[in-house]
């Protein structure tokens, strides 16, 4: 009965057939050897092995004639001979009584765990020697949307079986779709993990394989499971901070992208940083950073890794020891936004809580470089405009010396155009920077009173942007405190008449008008400002607000009252 099993398999191994025929063998066999109470050790380790050749067999399915392969013919033809002595031990260790000792059963299962490794080995160099012709391939058909979780888990088993014992082609194609699915559902990559240990091992020993295509395609794959916090540690317990690293130093540029990513992912949150300290990834990371050859993106997220690192202050000393400072200094003059903003923040960022620090960055003359990302005449984008003058805030405000060096550079006269001509997002920022530098010293106020700034800030004062709205409104009431920018004020008639037709009624409480109020209050300290308020034809909207008990419209109505040209309104309004 064996024989005639064993002559049928042989016989008909050219036929594809065959190979489902020699699959069922082997289920069979691993099947039928759970029932053997005897050795469950020895039959555990064969039962993995049948496994291995059962992923092998996969590889060949696709194969249109094992006449043009007569090694994989011979070593299909020898495996059915090793199979059938497998189920001749099982049914001798299931046999109590049977007169075979334990020692020859035991040496007989040595010698077919052996024979076991063999037929992997050369069924594994036959289909990665790239001599099988692939045609029409048996690929299981990728789960829908909304398969069951054993329909996954055959699906990622045969690419399982793809990936171990697939040529370098197969590789690199089963690692394409394994991208595409894991993508697709969350759920396969909680298989993967969870459930599939080698799978994840699998991927880290691709990452230091000899194809490029493979390696990036590894990388990607490990880069979406370290998406996922709870399964980074079973990467990094796997081994694949190092591999990751060599990718980043050597691979190639789709390559070292991926592993950038993932190592940025691996590092969210300052996690697994001394593990890339302790295998010299600082190093790596800032000689990505410094070399003129890396490409922007790889940059950008080099510096994204660099600064999920310096979060750990023995780790960022280290950065400054080895010039972190100018190497992103110098990354402010790239053309590429994304390089300029990741180093402005963070710099930004290692110097939040850090004046030590803060005092070396001004010292490495990041000012010049970022005064001219404000240049209206350079290359550079809105974004990166911004975030240059949100660091020029932090770093140049806080003290009268770094101030001094600021006022010195152009700085006023490009916030004032982008005042003037910039898109909201930058007008923002613009008429945040005017605002902070009000509240510094009463020189500033006057400086941007010459300046041109306060017909700009009126104008303002009709943005789409509430927020430009209110703080022009606000950055104006300071200017007006200064008495040269209020008699300025005064003499254009069309400053008072918008404040005034702006001053609405209906928000009292808001900031704005309370601003309004202020900016009234401070120009009926003058005559020539009394009677601009009251030829501006709003002098309704006042009395509306006094009306409704707004105390500092009370008050201006009352300077007012005392006015020759408005008398008849003494008594009406009284506090």
């Amino acid at each position: 009965m064996k024989e005639a099993k064993e002559e049928r398999l042989g016989l008909s191994i050219e036929h594809e057939t065959s190979i489902w025929e020699l699959s069922q063998l082997l289920n069979s066999l691993i099947s039928s050897s759970y029932s053997v109470r005897r050795f469950p050790g020895k039959w555990q380790l064969i039962r993995d092995k049948l496994e291995q050749l059962t992923s092998g067999l996969c590889a060949t399915a696709d194969v249109n004639n094992f006449g043009d392969n007569p090694a994989l013919s011979l070593s299909l033809q020898s495996l059915v001979s090793t199979l059938n002595n497998i189920q001749v031990l099982i049914d001798r260790c299931s046999d109590e009584s049977c007169s075979v000792g334990k020692l020859l059963l035991r040496s007989d299962l040595d010698l077919i765990s052996s024979k076991l490794d063999v037929h992997i080995k050369h069924l594994t160099e036959i289909c990665g020697s790239g001599v099988l012709i692939h045609s029409q391939a048996i690929v299981p058909v990728r789960p829908t949307a909304g398969a069951t979780l054993d329909d996954m888990r055959f699906y990622l088993k045969d690419l399982f079986l793809r990936l171990r014992v697939g040529d370098s082609d197969i590789k690199a194609q089963t690692l394409v779709t394994l991208h595409e699915v894991l993508c697709e559902d969350e759920k396969y990559i909680k298989i993967v993990v969870l459930e599939k240990a080698d799978f994840v091992s699998l991927l880290i020993n691709f990452l230091e394989f000899g194809d490029l295509i493979i390696q990036e395609e590894a990388a990607g794959a490990i880069s979406l499971v370290a998406e996922f916090r709870s399964y980074r540690g079973v990467l990094v317990t796997g081994g694949v901070i190092a591999p990751l690293l060599r990718v980043l130093e050597v691979g190639s540029k789709v390559g070292k992208g991926k592993a950038a990513q993932a190592l940025s992912n691996l590092t969210e949150n300052s996690d697994n940083a001394w593990s890339i300290s302790a295998h010299g990834g600082v190093t790596v990371l800032l000689k990505i950073c410094s070399n003129v050859g890396s490409s922007s993106d790889l940059i950008s997220s080099a510096c994204g890794v660099l600064r999920n690192l310096s979060r750990v202050e023995e780790i960022k000393r280290f950065m400054i020891e080895e010039g972190i400072v100018s190497i992103l200094v110098k990354l402010l003059g790239l053309k590429e936004e994304e390089c300029q903003t990741r180093a402005i923040r963070f710099l930004y960022e290692m110097a939040l809580e850090d004046v030590s620090f803060k005092q070396i960055v001004i010292n490495a003359g990041v000012l010049e470089s970022l005064v001219h990302l404000l240049d209206p005449d350079s290359p550079y984008s809105l974004k990166s405009r911004e975030v240059a003058l949100s660091a020029i805030e932090f770093f140049y405000f806080s003290s009268t010396t770094s101030m001094n060096i600021l006022m010195a550079t152009a700085f006023l006269d490009w916030v004032l155009f982008f005042l003037r001509n910039g898109e909201i997002s930058i007008q923002e920022s613009a008429v945040k920077a005017v605002t902070h530098l009000c509240k510094i010293s009463e020189e500033y106020k006057k400086s941007m009173g010459k300046a041109g700034f306060m017909p700009e800030l009126v104008r303002s004062l009709e943005a789409k942007s509430s927020l430009v709205r209110e703080t022009a409104a606000e950055a104006l009431c300071s200017l007006i405190s200064i008495q040269s920018n209020r008699k300025a004020f005064i003499q254009d008639d069309h400053n008072v008449n918008q404040v005034m037709r702006l001053l609405d009624p209906n928000e009292e409480k808001s900031a704005t008008t309370k601003c309004f109020l202020s900016i009234l209050m401070s120009l009926t300290d003058s005559n020539s400002g009394r009677r601009k308020i009251m030829a501006s034809g709003y002098i309704c909207r006042l009395e509306k607000l006094a009306d409704s008990g707004i105390v500092d419209a009370k008050k201006i109505i009352k300077k007012l009252s005392g006015n020759r040209f408005r008398s008849i309104l003494n008594g009406i309004w009284s506090l």
